[in-house]
Parts: structure tokens; sequence; C-alpha cells
């Protein structure tokens, strides 16, 4: 019998979010013949966004365009969200493991009376079932999961599941009225503490700085190379916590959970709590004057040195290749 999966796309400054097309790609890889890979897209002014999502893979997209949905509410977003659910009536829903994400799966959840599985990083098709794996332990060690029956709901974590080349089709886009319902919450203003133009947690590159940048100013060398790089800035609690810059900035079990290309960590000692939030990125480069640090153990590469006169010395050198 088939199967009808929902991606639940989300989208930021006009544009579609990189998770918006990797909840596709989990739906491409949990579905069998014959299922149907459809999405939501739910904001203001984002209609013509949909036909990204269907070169993507979704053969229908249920766009909800409205004034309304201009910032989040997690009351309006349900209720331009549950009307799609009812169309569609999937049996399997994606959400990005977002704040977003976070907040609108446990309801949906509740609403469908469904499994939720959050979290997940890999998915595999095996036979009938789909097999979910997910970290545990700060990334000590995974699970597999699968779901015995009903409705399921999936978080999945940005930058794990690839994304497949846009195949140029073109599906179906169904606009619905939003039902402009006498909302119990109202968002007055959002106060927004951006990390830079690339989201954390969407970021191939990370160049992240730790105590040892010493000072505010400390973190203006990451940040020439993180720009040069096309990447974001990171930084550990103790930085955060030191007054050297934003808490949106902070990765670690307390903060943002990253898993990019590349992680640089400059003058971060490596604590548990910082690697449980960035220990599964592809390569991690070390530097630190300390060769004892805790970090060059999970790292890749490791450097021994001041990061004021490596990290400049490094970004002369990609400068000298990077076009």
């Amino acid at each position: 019998m088939s199967q009808t999966f929902l991606t639940v796309a989300e989208a930021r400054g006009g544009k579609l979010r990189q998770v918006a097309f990797e909840t596709i790609a989990a739906a491409s890889l949990s579905a069998a013949p014959g299922d149907t890979i459809t999405a939501v897209l739910l904001g203001s002014g984002i209609s013509e966004l949909a036909f990204d999502l269907n070169a993507a893979g979704a053969t229908k997209v249920y766009v909800v365009d409205h004034q309304a949905l201009d910032v989040y509410n997690p009351e309006a977003y349900m209720i331009a969200l549950s009307q799609v659910l009812e169309e569609v009536k999937p049996n399997v829903v994606y959400f990005g493991h977002t704040a977003i994400g976070r907040d609108l799966a446990p309801q949906t959840a509740v609403l469908l009376n469904a499994g939720l599985l959050s979290d997940v990083t890999h998915i595999e098709r095996n036979g009938e079932e789909i097999v979910y794996t997910r970290p545990l332990y700060a990334g000590k060690a995974f699970e597999k999961k699968t779901f015995n029956s009903g409705i399921k709901i999936v978080t999945v974590r940005p930058n794990n599941i690839k994304t497949a080349e846009p195949n140029g089709t073109m599906g179906e886009i169904i606009p619905l009225t939003y039902p402009t319902p006498s909302l119990r919450t109202v968002v007055k203003e959002v106060v927004k503490k951006m990390s830079g133009k690339i989201d954390l947690t969407e970021a191939k590159i990370i160049v992240s700085g730790g105590r040892g940048v010493k000072s505010e100013s400390g973190f203006k060398p990451l940040e020439d190379l993180a720009n040069l790089l096309g990447g974001a800035v990171g930084a550990s609690r103790g930085a955060c916590d030191s007054g050297y810059c934003d808490y949106s900035l902070q990765i670690g079990q307390t903060g943002k959970v990253v898993t990019p290309e590349i992680y640089i960590a400059c003058g971060i000692s490596g604590a548990i709590q910082h690697l449980a939030g960035m220990s599964q990125s592809r390569v991690i480069v070390a530097i630190n004057k300390d060769p004892e640090a805790p970090i060059f153990k999970v790292a890749d590469y490791g450097i021994v040195g001041d990061l004021f006169e490596v990290v400049p010395m490094l970004t002369e050198e990609f400068r000298k290749i990077v076009v």
C-alpha cells in the first residue's frame, strides 16, 4: 500500500533554508516506488519558492501565504499546518530539527496521535521498514529506531542528509487560504540575534573561538577567516560566558549542535559540553597553545600555537587559493 510523505519546508529572508531540501531528500530515502512526496510551505510572500521544492522532488507543494505568517507564531502556524494535514492525510511527516521544527513537531504528533522521533541523522529503507539513526549521549553512541505502526513524525538534523540535484520537475502547486482565526497569542516584536549571514546549523564551514580569543576583538581574525571561506563564526560557552560574544554563537550541549564539513576550533580546550555540539563534524581542525588540550583527542588535524599567529597565517594562505 502506497504511503504519502509530507515535508514541512522552512524559509527565512525570502529564501528556502537548506534543511527544506534535506527533508525532501529524507522523504526520498524513505519512499518506496509508488509513494508520494509532498511539501508544505508556510509564510508571507513565499509562493514563488514552491517551484524550487517541486524541482527538489516534491510532486505536490501546498502553500499557505498570508501576512499573519510573516513571523513565526506557533498558534498561527499550527492552524495553517492543520488544514494541510487534513488535506494530505500523510503517513510520515518530516520537519527540520530547527527551533521551529522542534516546536511544531510535538504539536503535530499530539494532533495526529502519532509517534515522534527527533534529531535523526541517517535514514535507510529496509524492505517495508524505514530505519532511522540518531545520536545518543552527546554523539558517543547511535541508536537505530523504527516505528511499529501509525503516523510517524520525524525531525531531521540539518547538514546530515545529502540533497539530490534539482531535477527540474514541474509538479503541482496547491495554494490554500489561511483561515484568519482569532489568535490567543500575538507576536509584537522579533529581536534578531543572528550569528552571521549563514545559519550555524547549516554552515559547511565553522570557525569557532573559545576563551583563548581573550576578548571581543579577539574574534576579528576568526571572522576574517570565516568570511573568506564562506563560513560562519561560532563560540564555546566559555567565550560567551566571558562576554566575548553573544550567546547566539554558542555551540555545545547547552547551545547549538552543528555538523559542518570543516570545524576549526581556535583557543577551545575541548570540554565535553562543547564536544557534544560539534564532535560529529566531518573534519575537525584544532588550534591551541596547550599540546595537552582535550580538543586534540577528537581533532583530525592539530596545530599547537598561538591562534593570533596561526589564524592570520591560514587566512593569508587561503586567500591565495580562494577565488
